[in-house]
């Protein structure tokens, strides 16, 4: 069976095991519990450095343990390489972590590949070089030990929400206790990455706040279908395909509302001197 290996431990998050637990322990200490009456299916999660952006993912599986363990996690993947036009499951073996393996959840990956009829692939290389899933996955590994996987690169296409539901039908059909996260950072604002419509310093890191608010404004309201064309239009999400698909998943599975629990900036956590440079990093729950 396949295993897909760690491509960014040692840089990203830690590459061995002792470390790697004990960042991400740190990365949760802080977060506080999320009040949530209601089931939390799923939720947005930033896929940075951890040293960045960890305890802003943080806040979101905490909220997820705060209602016990899933049978399955979902991971909505944003694509950052050229190639990957259709959601792409890695659909049978394993992922490795410095946590050790995490095994997919192959039967659901057939229900979904079977419910998808085109629009979810069979691809594993899609995830060869993406990091974007595979930063999460030392944490659902710590708090959610007997949790399986099914990891799906989602690209920004208008298609993407569908991906979500189809997902979502998908566990229903098992009886699968799921939960999905959708991976995407926002605003990469700055010379760095040649979008700086107001210029640098404490303008640039105001529009940065302005522009992922219009994002996450779209995201807490759950509109799913409008997600991707926002981010096409503001260049406010690089995982805009899984945001849409996170929040179609937790409205197929009964959520009607996203809560904001957290947002930073790069800036923010690590200042260094004048904004000028900076991403946006936001952690939202759909209950």
């Amino acid at each position: 069976m396949p295993t897909r290996y760690p491509t960014v431990a040692g840089m990203f998050y830690p590459a061995d095991r002792e470390s790697c637990l004990r960042q991400v322990r740190a990365c949760l200490g802080g977060a506080r519990e999320a009040q949530v009456e209601r089931v939390i299916q799923g939720g947005v999660v930033p896929h940075a450095g951890w040293t960045f952006s960890g305890p802003t993912a943080g806040r979101v599986f905490a909220a997820l343990k705060s209602q016990g363990e899933p049978e399955t996690m979902v991971l909505l993947g944003a694509v950052h390489s050229w190639g990957v036009s259709a959601a792409s499951a890695y659909g049978s073996g394993s992922w490795r972590t410095p946590l050790g393996e995490l095994a997919v959840d192959e039967e659901l990956a057939r229900e979904a590949l079977s419910e998808g009829a085109g629009l979810v692939v069979d691809r594993p290389e899609a995830h060869a070089s993406e990091h974007s899933i595979e930063v999460q996955l030392p944490f659902i590994q710590y708090l959610f030990p007997k949790a399986r996987i099914l990891p799906i690169a989602t690209p920004p296409s208008s298609e993407a929400h569908q991906v979500g539901q189809i997902v979502a039908r998908a566990a229903r059909a098992l009886g699968r206790v799921t939960r999905a996260i959708g991976s995407s950072d926002l605003t990469h604002y700055g010379p760095r990455y040649g979008f700086a419509p107001a210029g640098v310093g404490e303008k640039g890191l105001a529009y940065t706040r302005q522009n992922d608010r219009r994002l996450l404004d779209l995201v807490t309201a759950m509109r799913a279908e409008e997600i991707v064309a926002e981010a096409r239009a503001h260049q406010n999400a690089c995982g805009a395909g899984a945001i849409a698909a996170a929040i179609a998943f937790a409205q197929e599975m009964g959520a009607t509302e996203g809560i904001l629990l957290d947002y930073t900036t790069s800036h923010d956590v690590m200042p260094m001197g004048r904004p000028t440079d900076m991403v946006g990093y936001g952690a939202v729950i759909f209950a």
